[in-house]
């Protein structure tokens, strides 16, 4: 029984192996799945789980940069880090509204997030302990993040695919936004210099972290890149991420922490040191430097919003009963 575009509970008829079958063969043209298009139940459990966990990123990932826009050696750069937050906010409001077409709405996206239950980048539970590491979040992490997403505005579904086009777009900027940061400090003074050596240090391993575990060890990504959700294995987009961005660092004049980083000729690309994936599992499962910082704070802010939350509630109804007494003394 299909329903809602859902496929039904896990029965194996000849009906479910033949919708199974004409659904990939969609996917293998290359249609674009829409809201109301029946889909099996996996491949909106994985879309659920993937679009809400990139909202939760964008959002969480506001508060490590917030944290600067205070303290900015500028007013220009702190006008541009104010918008920068501001379109991660934006970012993430785009991303609930894709997942809200697959049936789920934003507050329970935003409880599960606040249980604990729910994921996001990993990246985001490391401090920014000095204004280079908001350079190196906008060339590292950011980088990361459209190594990734320039891809997914391929992904097989309609409104996620078109959600990222405009979120490219913007994180493009925000990546060029920091390393021009990067680059004037790294051509500053030797105590500049040394303080993007150091924001590079700190940040290179878990920005490789970023793109999830390894291959061998991903659960979701094989079945994920045949539906075309995702187009490239994790491995795959950390190689390319790693082959765009050693080159850059060089021209900054900086080294990177990695001992075993070196060009192959054979494969045209660079090898690189063993990702430290103990420590990556630890802060996944919520043992990061700021795991519990960033929770609180969310949870807090959340909190403190009720009364915004409640005065929109209170206008809207409000504004609903004065159309519908018009409508009425119009009749």
């Amino acid at each position: 029984m299909y329903s809602q575009g859902l496929i039904g509970a896990d029965t194996q008829t000849d009906e479910d192996e033949t919708f199974l079958a004409a659904f990939q063969k969609r996917i293998d043209a290359e249609e674009k799945i829409e809201p109301n298009d029946p889909m099996p139940a996996g491949y909106r459990k994985t879309l659920v789980r993937q679009i809400s966990q990139h909202a939760h990123s964008e959002v969480v990932g506001m508060l490590p940069e917030g944290n600067w826009i205070t303290r900015a050696p500028s007013l220009k750069r702190k006008a541009a880090l104010l918008a920068k937050v501001q379109d991660e906010g934006g970012h993430g409001l785009y991303l609930y509204s894709a997942a809200e077409t697959l049936g789920v709405s934003r507050d329970e996206m935003n409880a599960e997030l606040l249980a604990g239950r729910a994921k996001y980048s990993s990246i985001f539970n490391y401090p920014t302990l000095t204004w280079a590491d908001i350079g190196a979040i906008g060339w590292l992490v950011d980088g990361a993040a459209i190594m990734n997403q320039i891809a997914l505005c391929r992904c097989s579904y309609g409104p996620y695919s078109r959600a990222m086009i405009r979120i490219c777009k913007e994180e493009s900027f925000h990546q060029r936004q920091g390393y021009e940061i990067m680059l004037v400090l790294a051509r500053g003074t030797e105590e500049q210099k040394e303080m993007a050596q150091d924001a590079l240090n700190r940040w290179w391993w878990p920005s490789l972290m970023m793109f999830g575990p390894s291959d061998a060890d991903s659960a979701h990504s094989d079945q994920s890149m045949k539906w075309k959700i995702k187009r490239f294995s994790n491995d795959n987009l950390r190689q390319k991420f790693v082959n765009a961005t050693v080159p850059q660092g060089h021209f900054l004049g900086l080294e990177f922490p990695d001992p075993g980083l070196k060009w192959n000729e054979e494969k045209q690309g660079y090898d690189f040191g063993e990702i430290d994936w103990d420590e990556f599992w630890r802060v996944v499962k919520g043992d990061g430097p700021m795991n519990r910082d960033r929770m609180a704070t969310r949870r807090k802010d959340w909190a403190d919003g009720e009364w915004v939350r409640e005065a929109a509630m209170a206008y809207a109804e409000k504004r609903k009963a004065r159309t519908q007494a018009a409508k009425i003394a119009a009749e």
